[in-house]
Order: C-alpha cells, then structure tokens, then sequence
C-alpha cells in the first residue's frame, strides 16, 4: 500500500512538549519507527507534518493519485477543522484519525472530533502505538 502520513500543529514538538502527554520521542523518530516496524514492511510511506491547514489540506489533495491510505493525527484540528474533514471525505481515500493520548480522557474541548466521521476508525491513548494501529485498520480494509 501506498500511505500518507499527516500529522498537524505541535508535532514537530513530539520529544520536547508535554512528554509526560506525548512521549519523550521525536516525531522524526516515530515515523522512522512505524515504517520500519514489521507492520510497515513491504509499504510505501509519505510522512507530512504541518501547523497550517491550508498545507495539510494540500497535501492530502496532491497526494491523492498516489496514496492508498491515509493516516493522520490532525491534533489541535480534530476540533474543528470542517475543511481538513472535507479534504479526506473529497479524495476518497480510506482514512484513520490517530492521536498519541486519550483525547476522551482529556479536556471536555479535545474530545469532539469533526475528522472521526469520515474515517475508518479514531485510535487514541495508545502511545505511537495508535499509528501502527491505525496502519493494520488500513491493511485489513484495503
């Protein structure tokens, strides 16, 4: 499979912010991690992070010939941002929203997503344990 990996504002911060939230890793280091993990053996990965929307939308947008999946940690923009929902639901891509905490657990603001509904799934609170997750939902609904 050809995957997309999205991850949005903050974290390019991953190792520094919050480590007791987010993990003493780098994001570097964790997309190094997930592609490869035995999971990721044998796919093709494109790893894109953002803290601008209007990026992150382009980039699903541009990419859409070539990935297959999408998974993707819109962080701060699972709340709210419509235009990231309407750039996964246009390019009809399978699509998994990952998060590295437990945003259920968290503050009552983190725990709406407007991403959830058009994915497959939303896999939180297991660590960069989500993004491999999130890879093996994208493997079985090919």
């Amino acid at each position: 499979m050809n995957i997309i990996v999205v991850n949005g504002p903050n974290l390019n911060l991953l190792g520094e912010r919050e480590p007791n939230i987010y993990g003493t890793e780098s994001l570097e280091e964790l997309m190094l991690w997930l592609e490869k993990s035995p999971t990721g053996s044998g796919h093709s990965f494109k790893f894109f992070q953002s803290n601008h929307e209007g990026e992150i939308i382009d980039f699903i947008q541009d990419e859409r010939q070539w990935a297959n999946g999408i998974i993707i940690n819109p962080a701060a923009f699972t709340h709210y941002s419509y235009a990231i929902r309407d750039a996964i639901s246009s390019v009809n891509i399978s699509t998994v929203e990952v998060h590295l905490s437990d945003i259920l657990s968290r503050e009552e603001f983190r725990q709406l997503s407007v991403i959830k509904p058009v994915c497959l799934a939303q896999i939180s609170g297991m660590g960069k344990q989500s993004y491999i997750e999130g890879l093996k939902l994208l493997i079985e609904n090919k």
